[in-house]
């Protein structure tokens, strides 16, 4: 099998309309995503945008494998952690999770991102649960009532309920909220280990 090189100045450029994208994406919305407006984002020309991706669909799917590929670089650093679960919740609270928003709001117009997102979601869920599970094994769970998929579920619609709340100035029980995942989290990360 033999491997074409690709030169720097084509890695950089396709990486700026890669950033600008994604910049646009959280200042604007997926809807500002157009090919002139990426280009001039990244100080390109437009046609480069077609160059590196036949469409705009392909520029959101590179968009979006950038950033899932930080959140499992992320994950599957927590259990180095201390804190494993806390640092579990500090990702999900992460602020990108605005740009996760904007992926589900495009997915609901481009069936290819909405499998995508899909796949993939199902797959980061399950190593949250195994995540956790492992956790669990490690730890006197004796007193704790929820399962690792429950845990998962709770911790994660909390995080995007609380992003999305706060982004139209909602605030009403978030403190409760978060008093509730502190107990969570300081219930399995200060449990017994065993």
């Amino acid at each position: 099998m033999s491997s074409k090189a690709v030169s720097p100045q084509k890695i950089s450029a396709r990486d700026k309309l890669i950033d600008a994208a994604g910049q646009l994406m959280l200042e604007c919305g997926y809807a500002a995503v157009t090919s002139r407006r990426v280009a001039a984002q990244a100080g390109l020309k437009p046609q480069l945008v077609h160059y590196y991706f036949r469409s705009m669909d392909d520029l959101y799917l590179a968009l979006y494998h950038r950033f899932v590929e930080g959140l499992v670089e992320r994950q599957e650093a927590v259990l180095q952690s201390s804190t494993p679960l806390r640092a579990l919740w500090e990702m999900m609270r992460d602020s990108r999770g605005v740009l996760l928003t904007e992926f589900q709001a495009l997915a609901n117009h481009k069936q290819g991102i909405r499998q995508e997102i899909a796949s993939f979601s199902r797959h980061f869920r399950e190593e949250q649960v195994r995540i956790i599970e492992e956790l669990y094994s490690t730890r006197d769970m004796s007193g704790f009532t929820l399962s690792p998929a429950m845990l998962s579920l709770t911790l994660n619609a909390l995080s995007r309920s609380l992003a999305t709340e706060t982004q139209f100035d909602i605030t009403a029980a978030h403190e409760e909220a978060l008093g509730l995942v502190e107990r969570l989290i300081t219930g399995v990360d200060e449990a017994p280990l065993v």
